[in-house]
């Protein structure tokens, strides 16, 4: 016995926005996670002495891009 399955217009839908809404929570889930890298290699950074930086070859100025390369390129 073969079943068959017909999707009524209200189906089709309701699929494709449940759809959408995930593929939105994941990506606001990636930003959040990318944030977070982005925050703790910031702070992180931030605390070192400048004689510290210095030793690791790091100026100060370059923090932000460092952290930002850290979260978001991969």
């Amino acid at each position: 016995m073969a079943v068959t399955r017909s999707n009524s217009g209200l189906d089709v839908v309701l699929d494709a926005a449940r759809s959408i809404f995930h593929q939105k929570r994941d990506r606001v889930r990636q930003a959040l996670a990318g944030r977070k890298v982005y925050r703790a290699t910031y702070f992180e950074l931030s605390k070192l002495t400048d004689r510290d930086l210095r030793d690791l070859g790091i100026p100060r100025s370059n923090i932000k891009r460092l952290a930002m390369e850290a979260a978001y390129d991969h």
